[in-house]
């Protein structure tokens, strides 16, 4: 069995349970005439505000954090392709083009990110720690199944912390290739063809149309990378580069990492049908 992981951080327990136990009594109408002294001396400060749920109703309406993202991964007959874009954004505005949304955890085994990047990379990065302690302590690689496992308990462990995060854990292992879905509620799914991120239900209109158990590895990648530019193009939060990762029993390689601007030009040179050519 797999055993649950947790950052230690001294007092992080503490002082997170102080806050849930303060603001559950703001809820319920006590302590309601707190004082900017008696908030400010607590030992994971709230916010000096006397209706706090309204203050959070503001503060979520000016931020407005929306994140987008597509990923997505499937296994066919010669192995488990994974295909991302590289997008990020803040809100309405496109705050990098070039993020890295697949995290190579070791030769064998891969991790993508959607949701909100910081939560993605620190936690998948913990998992190839863990993956690497768990390779040193047994003699013998991790599969993807107790991989996925790991960052489910470590994910479960930190439920209702306001981590947003939904990845896939994809590798091969003595058992064969697999793909495992993993969010931050610590839900764990184990299938064959998966998306996931704002432009997903997209990329899934290509793939359930496309996708075939015995294609082979050109096609393949062709296919996830055709999946990720029409989800590119359909969702604005959505773009950059497209990557395709080919995963084999000898591990995984980087075969494309395409600019969606040329992928639009060889797809449709003379232009989409459906692109809106004028202003009226």
């Amino acid at each position: 069995a797999v055993s649950s992981w947790r950052m230690d951080v001294p007092g992080l327990d503490g002082k997170c349970g102080q806050a849930s136990r303060a603001a559950a009594d703001l809820a319920l109408g006590q302590d309601a005439l707190l004082t900017n002294a008696e908030v400010t001396q607590a030992n994971f400060p709230l916010p000096a505000v006397q209706n706090l749920d309204h203050f959070g109703k503001k503060v979520e309406d000016l931020v407005k954090p929306d994140h987008g993202t597509t990923t997505l991964g499937f296994i066919f007959k010669n192995g488990v392709i994974i295909a991302v874009d590289s997008r990020a954004s803040q809100g309405s505005y496109v705050s990098s083009q070039t993020v890295k949304k697949v995290i190579e955890i070791n030769p064998y085994l891969l991790g993508t990110m959607a949701g909100g990047a910081a939560d993605c990379a620190f936690w998948q990065r913990n998992l190839g720690m863990q993956c690497r302690m768990f390779e040193l302590k047994n003699k013998k690689r991790i599969t993807v199944c107790a991989a996925s496992k790991m960052l489910a308990n470590t994910m479960y462990s930190y439920k209702g912390m306001g981590l947003s995060m939904g990845s896939m854990v994809a590798g091969w292992d003595p058992s064969g290739p697999a793909i495992y879905y993993v969010d931050s509620d610590g839900q764990r799914t184990k299938g064959t063809i998966f998306s996931v991120g704002s432009g997903s239900l997209y990329a899934y209109g290509v793939l359930d149309q496309g996708y075939k158990w015995d294609m082979d590895i050109e096609t393949a990648v062709e296919l996830g990378q055709r999946a990720i530019y029409h989800a590119q193009f359909r969702d604005a939060v959505s773009g950059g580069t497209c990557s395709v990762y080919h995963i084999t029993q000898s591990g995984w390689v980087k075969l494309r990492g395409n600019n969606h601007y040329d992928l639009h030009y060889q797809y449709y040179p003379d232009g989409h049908a459906t692109s809106a050519n004028s202003v009226i």
